[in-house]
């Protein structure tokens, strides 16, 4: 059985060292998309300060769909394009959003949430996997650290998804 390690980290970029570190080894040797965005979004979840959703969304028709998560319920569907899963989902870029309320077409799933990220999951031939959301109930919680964090842990994710 895995168990992750306390974080010790006191800054951004060495706290997402350890938790990719931790990622890696809690993705290695399994295949299963399932199995490891669960375990993914509940690491996550428990080790990040000041969350209150992660999870993934996978393309499903012509949108898409809730996947693991760790949180309140969820929207399950978002329409291709909508909000900010559905701006990363069609830009493949990373969205920051300081304050969700101030971001166009913003899906409110859960009204705590003032800030988010959304990080796009595309495999090697550039078709998409799904996105990496996470959400916080703090006004401008995520920055350039927490991109670049969560881009290096969704890149292990997406090793794990390409085996």
């Amino acid at each position: 059985m895995f168990e992750a390690a306390p974080i010790t980290a006191t800054d951004k970029p060495t706290l997402y060292a350890e938790l990719a570190q931790q990622a890696r080894g809690l993705l290695h040797g399994e295949t299963n998309l399932v199995a490891n965005a669960a375990n993914f979004a509940a690491l996550v979840y428990h080790a990040l300060p000041d969350i209150n959703w992660c999870g993934f969304y996978f393309p499903d028709g012509d949108g898409l769909v809730v996947g693991p998560f760790q949180g309140k319920p969820a929207c399950v569907r978002i329409a291709h394009g909508r909000g900010v899963c559905g701006a990363a989902a069609v830009s493949r870029q990373t969205q920051v959003v300081p304050d969700v309320y101030a971001f166009p077409d913003h899906i409110f799933c859960d009204g705590a949430s003032r800030s988010e990220i959304v990080v796009p999951l595309v495999r090697a031939d550039g078709s998409l996997l799904g996105v990496w959301d996470v959400d916080s109930p703090n006004l401008a919680r995520f920055d350039d650290d927490d991109r670049a964090g969560m881009e290096a842990l969704c890149a292990e994710f997406m090793r794990a998804a390409a085996q």
